[in-house]
């Protein structure tokens, strides 16, 4: 059976949070100082409903997309139906949203280890494998418009240097760590543990591993592959559309140097809803491309707004649909 992982403890909670907000404070201060409050009113109050509605469906599509995505590393430990995934995945996006430090990755694992039998090691590795090939993906789309678009913030290619030695170091990992089991088998047995820790260690190896290897498919692979594009296109799309409901023009090439800014830029400890990260974001890649600060702060003030929105809905109704009984029935019928 495996243990139950140990709670934060308070020292640790303090310090998260305290970074949290030291740098949500500081970031706000820089991205809020001189902002035009008359403008951004303005803006939000002439937003078009018929642009909003799209841009929340697209959204909505998403994340359909994202839980669909997350299914195919799960079949590798058990057959799940996508309407089972979509909930727990929603209930998991809601909490990002309302938690600190992306604890609706802990609640989404939680929900379907229970629902499923799966090991929280197991199916907390899956979602590792996710946001690895998630920031491999983002590095990759800003290399790709680095090519074109000479006109960056510093604070971004700074930061993406370091991220993309850590995620490709990540994604080999993936690829090659499970490749040695024998040898981390031979490492356990050698360690001075009690037998009863040892037990755990071998059965925590055992399920991480087999969490590693559930892209080693290449038919796996592919569809994941191809969902994660689709996936971060749409994201691309919402930015369009939605700076298109206030009267800006977002292209498309900027749109997408905004999602991997955004996504990057949620690595960072942050406060839920990553207030303060997401400003400083928007002001800092998209005034270099003609925004004004007052309308980069419009933007992403109900960027922010149609996520909550997205994530209260999906994520509201995920909690109602999740209770393990619920959630078990749907599994075997799968």
């Amino acid at each position: 059976m495996e243990s139950e992982p140990k709670p934060t403890s308070a020292a640790r909670q303090g310090l998260y949070w305290l970074a949290a907000l030291g740098l949500a404070s500081a970031l706000l201060y820089y991205s809020l100082r001189g902002v035009d409050w008359g403008r951004v009113v303005e803006l939000l109050g002439q937003a078009r409903l018929t642009y909003v509605s799209a841009a929340f469906g697209v959204m909505s599509l998403a994340l359909v997309l994202r839980s669909l995505r997350w299914r195919v590393l799960l079949l590798s430990g058990a057959d799940f139906s996508p309407v089972a995934v979509f909930w727990a995945t929603a209930v998991g996006y809601l909490g990002n949203s309302f938690l600190p430090a992306r604890a609706g990755e802990l609640l989404r694992t939680v929900i379907v280890s229970r629902a499923s039998g799966l090991t929280k090691t197991f199916v907390l590795m899956t979602v590792l494998c996710e946001r690895l090939v998630d920031a491999v993906s983002l590095l990759a789309i800003g290399a790709g418009i680095l090519l074109w678009l000479p006109k960056l913030p510093q604070w971004l290619e700074v930061t993406a240097r370091p991220l993309a030695v850590g995620g490709a170091i990540g994604v080999a990992g993936l690829v090659v760590v499970p490749l040695f089991e024998p040898f981390w088998e031979r490492v356990i047995r050698r360690l001075p543990l009690p037998d009863r820790l040892r037990t755990v260690a071998e059965h925590t190896l055992e399920q991480g591993l087999k969490g590693m290897r559930s892209l080693h498919s290449a038919q796996r692979l592919v569809v994941y592959i191809v969902l994660t594009a689709a996936i971060w296109a749409l994201d691309g799309l919402v930015m369009m559309v939605a700076s298109r409901s206030i009267g800006l023009w977002m292209p498309w090439s900027v749109a997408m140097l905004l999602v991997v800014g955004l996504g990057l830029g949620s690595a960072l400890p942050s406060t839920p809803g990553y207030v303060g990260i997401y400003q400083f974001v928007a002001v800092s890649l998209l005034t270099p491309f003609g925004f004004e600060q007052s309308d980069a702060i419009a933007f992403i003030l109900l960027f922010q707004a149609l996520s909550y929105a997205v994530f209260l809905l999906w994520g509201l109704l995920g909690l109602s649909q999740t209770s393990p009984g619920l959630l078990r029935r749907r599994v075997s019928a799968a």
